[in-house]
């Protein structure tokens, strides 16, 4: 599906993206599902109330059940009958380094999932399909790793203040300047948390009286930190360009609520790739409309940061278009750069005014000095002043490995969601009791995997998320590949008709969302 005849020029090359339509069946038979499992949620919890069942849920104690109820029981409905069946194919406890392969902790539980024991047995060589390891710096050898010994050695592991205080070293004021060089724009600063890069930021660039306009299927940081921020939010279906653009026609038209004034500011809020449905935004178009309208930019670049591009420079490098028409650049270290951390980037006075304002810049602890060097390195090595080639290297081996396992899956009869060059992959796995049995038989078979439900998608649309690696060979991959044929028939996942919608023609709601300014 190629969008450039689409879009009027605005993409230099093709931007192949698409949703398959779930199967009717399908999604009746998991509507189904989910109404079984609530039954026998209520059927449990009314013999857990009489005392047939062992209660080990939390419940309030006999002598304060006269108090206001500090726990909601029914809230805890679906994690007490749901999510518990199916526990185990979270927080797998890792006892390697994250890289290409992992060791796994083997844990067992003998009360369905409410307690886990540990056997003492630890299933090696696990092919890691669930890191954020996109180009394979999470390692423990390497130069990375013998230069941030070094700095360990040094500097210590821990600052032990702000940065505004005695926590302002060297290495940082040139990781930032590395860091600006790197995205092309002024000046950059970094933090110590990728999430609070964008929760604590937001609310000190926009506040009552200013507009953000979100993605839908923005990241909870993102949601967070627009909450915090008091100003007024409206959602736009997940990029879709017909929608935004008319919540900006909205905006320019109508002002503000009962005042009719014009919005302080209009901020639209994006990511590179969306981590759940591996779709990259469309930055040429989001642009255009910014420009149009007289808004600003933010772009969470956490998932798309070294991952995609020629340069490995993000997304901004990927579509071929110009930094400064980005107001706003955030990112993280703690994907392609096997760190931790966040970034933010743009003009000289945008970044001078969040070291005063920001929260992050102000009460939080500096960044761990061989954390630092790690990002230092690594990012060198990506933009090719280790003096050697590796760097580009690992962005063109993510880049064919992405492709390749796309096309593999696609051709295995999978439902597979996002942009062809997103090493983000889901696969759509849709019923509930699919969800853990896709796990644990990938794990049987030495493949480590995320497995996705509601609430962290819609209900229907339950998934796995593979991420891929640069550190992946093409022998792991078809490993990985082979098994997920096995379990694929095993499980019966193999869904696709191959009637692929494209994303620029689905439909979108015209309702908009919006939290008043009181």
């Amino acid at each position: 599906i190629n969008h450039i005849v689409h879009n009027g020029g605005l993409y230099k090359r093709p931007f192949n993206e698409a949703f398959e339509e779930t199967p009717m069946l399908v999604a009746v038979l998991t509507y189904v599902g989910y109404g079984v499992l609530t039954l026998f949620g209520y059927l449990r919890d009314f013999m857990r109330q009489w005392k047939i069942e062992k209660c080990q849920n939390a419940t309030e104690r006999e002598e304060q059940k006269d108090f206001v109820p500090l726990y909601q029981d029914f809230e805890n409905f679906y994690n007490r009958n749901l999510y518990m069946r199916i526990r185990d194919s979270w927080n797998r406890p890792i006892c390697s380094v994250p890289g290409a392969k992992v060791d796994m902790m083997e844990r067992v539980s003998h009360d369905y999932n409410w307690t886990f024991t540990y056997t003492g047995r630890v299933i090696k060589d696990i092919i890691n399909m669930g890191s954020y390891n996109y180009l394979g710096f999470a390692q423990k050898s390497g130069t990375c790793q013998e230069a941030a010994a070094k700095v360990l050695s040094q500097y210590g592991a821990g600052v032990c203040s702000t940065r505004q205080e005695m926590g302002n070293l060297d290495k940082h004021e040139e990781l930032e300047k590395l860091v600006a060089r790197f995205l092309g724009v002024e000046s950059a600063m970094a933090y110590g948390m990728g999430f609070a890069t964008n929760s604590m930021n937001i609310p000190a660039l926009v506040g009552k009286g200013c507009l953000i306009l979100s993605d839908e299927l923005n990241h909870a940081s993102l949601v967070l930190g627009a909450r915090l921020s008091g100003a007024t939010i409206r959602i736009f279906k997940h990029n879709n360009m017909q929608s935004l653009e008319k919540l900006l026609k909205d905006a320019i038209v109508h002002g503000q609520p009962r005042t009719r004034r014009p919005w302080k500011k209009i901020l639209i809020l994006v990511e590179g790739i969306y981590s759940m449905e591996g779709s990259i935004v469309r930055l040429p178009e989001v642009i255009a409309l910014k420009k149009k309208y007289k808004s600003y930019l933010y772009l969470d670049e956490a998932h798309s940061i070294g991952a995609l591009g020629p340069n490995g420079r993000g997304v901004v490098d990927y579509f071929g278009l110009n930094p400064e028409d980005v107001d706003v650049m955030m990112g993280t270290f703690t994907k392609s750069f096997g760190a931790a951390g966040g970034y933010i980037g743009g003009k000289k006075e945008l970044i001078d005014y969040l070291r005063t304002y920001s929260h992050s810049a102000v009460y939080a602890t500096s960044l761990s000095p061989p954390v630092v060097e790690q990002i230092i390195t690594s990012m060198k090595c990506i933009m090719g002043e280790d003096g050697t080639t590796v760097g580009k290297a690992r962005v063109q081996q993510l880049a064919e490995n992405t492709r390749y396992f796309r096309r593999r899956l696609k051709e295995m009869g999978f439902i597979i969601y996002g942009n062809e060059d997103s090493p983000v992959v889901p696969l759509m796995l849709y019923m509930p009791a699919k969800i853990g049995a896709f796990g644990r038989e990938m794990l049987k078979r030495n493949i480590g995997v995320v497995v996705v439900g509601f609430p962290a998608t819609p209900i229907i649309e339950s998934r796995a998320r593979f991420c891929l690696s640069a550190a992946h060979t093409k022998e792991m991959l078809d490993t990985a590949l082979k098994e997920i044929n096995e379990v694929g028939d095993l499980l019966q996942l193999k869904y696709s008709r191959h009637r692929l919608v494209p994303l620029l023609d689905r439909p979108f709601d015209e309702t908009t969302y919006e939290e008043t300014e009181d």
